[in-house]
């Protein structure tokens, strides 16, 4: 008897005996367990996974603030701002170690990583007790904390390396998970092994520290000092909203209503343009209840290829700004992705010093390269804060406050600013813009006290310039 006539016996045996039907619903249980089992296991797995990416993306974050702290209280010159500077530096190291556990890694290099996070946030609680106490910071301890930057700028760039490696699927952490460090060792691009190398060594001899133990945030103000007018109606509002789009391109406008629980109480408005089917012609738009003012509009669409410069844009910017009401509006810093520029305009307003730049009063705008469109508008902050302020005497001269500044900072501007504090107040500040060794910062003193109030750290990367 062959191999095909002993299955079909086998198969007459299991009809007569009624077995085949048993059989069957035996396959198909097991056959539905195992799809069921595969499937929770893959849906755990990336449950997991995305939990490392989140915990992976907030490490870089909060290295990236360590780094930012320490590069500011290298430049601090007063013990009370030097105490503010150093808090947050230990704060943003203790998440960043919080994060970094939370990851399958148990390799030296980032347990070395772990140990510079833990002694950087030690260090600077305890440097920041001490100037908490008034107490100026030595020159060893000023040292001490230049190194950790520099360490601190190291570990930014490996985590930047590891974070293309991980985007280009060269890591995956649900094989690290499985396999440990040795795949760690072998995945990682030769970049990113070499970063880390060196990285291990530099914390060895880091290791010896001795120790004991942008204004784009606008104010939210009750008082709306730049909310003026009467109270519109919704087809006022429409009508606003229509001649802001001008009528040809408008295709279809429907309304949202009235959003009253708001800051700014405002009627929203979805509008569908004419042209650019093909890329995107929808558009929306928030105009105030109070005055009928455009607080907010959006309009995306795919943009071509880029025709026009950056100093173009801003200029495009400041007569779009000035056509609309808004006018002695200077740039501040901006932000270019994927050929939209977004652009931040900041209040100028004349004094007996000169121009003052009113940092509250801000506007935003999205620029398209490709063509000069204004493809939106933002004016929260410029709403809530604007008025003409009493620019008062200043008490304290320019070459004074010159003299408070940290030795090694080289001046390439100085002028006058209002800032705002996180007490919702504004302070009269000499803006220094300046730079020490290859970081550029701003630097506010105060120019009724003389105090430093705050130092921005100026980014510029491929995208624009920034502050932090």
């Amino acid at each position: 008897m062959n191999i095909k006539e002993k299955v079909y016996d086998w198969k007459n045996r299991l009809k007569d005996r009624h077995m085949l039907t048993l059989v069957v619903t035996l396959v198909t249980v097991i056959a539905v367990l195992g799809l069921y089992t595969y499937k929770r296991e893959r849906t755990f797995r990336q449950a997991t996974e995305n939990d490392y990416n989140m915990a992976f993306f907030e490490l870089v974050d909060y290295v990236q603030n360590v780094e930012t702290y320490l590069a500011k209280s290298l430049i601090s010159s007063s013990p009370e701002h030097g105490a503010q500077v150093l808090t947050h530096v230990w704060r943003e190291a203790n998440l960043a170690q919080a994060y970094l556990a939370m990851l399958p890694i148990g390799s030296n290099e980032l347990s070395n990583t772990s140990k510079f996070l833990n002694q950087v946030s030690d260090y600077s609680y305890t440097l920041s007790r001490k100037n908490i106490n008034n107490e100026a910071l030595t020159e060893e301890e000023l040292n001490n904390l230049k190194d950790l930057h520099n360490y601190s700028i190291e570990l930014e760039n490996t985590l930047n390396q590891l974070s293309a490696d991980m985007n280009d699927g060269r890591i995956k952490w649900g094989e690290l998970t499985k396999k440990g460090s040795s795949v760690f060792a072998t995945e990682v691009s030769n970049i990113s092994k070499d970063s880390f190398n060196n990285l291990e060594e530099n914390f060895h001899e880091y290791a010896g520290l001795i120790y004991d133990g942008a204004f784009s945030e606008h104010l939210t103000s009750a008082e709306k000092k730049g909310l003026t007018g009467e109270n519109i109606n919704e087809e006022k509002a429409k009508q606003i909203a229509t001649k802001f789009f001008e009528n040809d391109k408008i295709k279809e406008i429907n309304s949202n209503g009235l959003s009253e629980n708001t800051n700014m109480p405002c009627f929203d408005f979805n509008i569908i343009l004419n042209e650019n089917k093909e890329k995107g012609n929808y558009a929306s738009i928030s105009i105030t209840e109070k005055g009928g003012h455009i607080v907010f509009m959006d309009y995306n669409r795919i943009i071509e290829a880029e025709t026009v410069s950056e100093e173009r844009a801003i200029e495009i910017g400041k007569e779009f700004l000035n056509n609309h009401g808004y006018s002695n509006m200077k740039e501040t810093y901006y932000l270019k992705q994927e050929g939209v520029m977004t652009i931040n305009y900041a209040y100028n307003q004349k004094s007996n010093y000169g121009d003052v730049v009113i940092y509250p009063d801000l506007i935003k705008l999205k620029i398209a390269l490709d063509n000069g469109e204004v493809l939106g508008i933002e004016t929260t902050g410029y709403l809530n804060c604007h008025y003409e302020r009493n620019i008062e005497e200043v008490a304290i001269t320019k070459e004074k406050a010159k003299e408070t500044l940290n030795k090694d900072l080289e001046i390439m501007s100085e002028s006058l600013s209002i800032i705002p504090t996180e007490f919702q107040t504004e302070i009269l500040c000499w803006e220094f813009k300046g730079k020490v060794d290859d970081s550029e910062f701003l630097v506010y003193i105060n120019a009724k006290t003389g105090k430093e109030e705050d130092i921005l750290v100026i980014k510029d990367t491929p995208n624009g310039t920034l502050t932090m």
